[in-house]
């Protein structure tokens, strides 16, 4: 079985061939199946950037309302305990 193993590793492969009747340009894609190939992939490079560019924008302006939201608070927290007589005071 080993013998058969080497035997056919060694072997060298038939060298492809076209069927009678065939042309190389009836086979490949040729140059528009490139461009066509190339634009795609340019195309999803520039909308996967777009994407990123807008997934990033749309996260921070979730931090930037936190932290809006949060100054709100604090400033509400504050007016109230100014309002209470509490200004100054840590131990509530």
């Amino acid at each position: 079985m080993h013998h058969l193993l080497i035997a056919l590793a060694t072997s060298p492969a038939p060298s492809p061939s076209l069927r009678p009747g065939l042309s190389q340009d009836q086979v490949t894609p040729g140059l528009l199946g490139f461009l066509l190939t190339a634009f795609i992939v340019v195309l999803t490079a520039l909308l996967i950037v777009d994407m990123v560019r807008r997934i990033r924008r749309v996260r921070y302006r979730a931090q930037v309302e936190e932290e809006r939201q949060a100054a709100a608070e604090a400033a509400d927290i504050a007016r109230d305990d100014a309002a209470n007589g509490n200004a100054g005071r840590t131990d509530t």
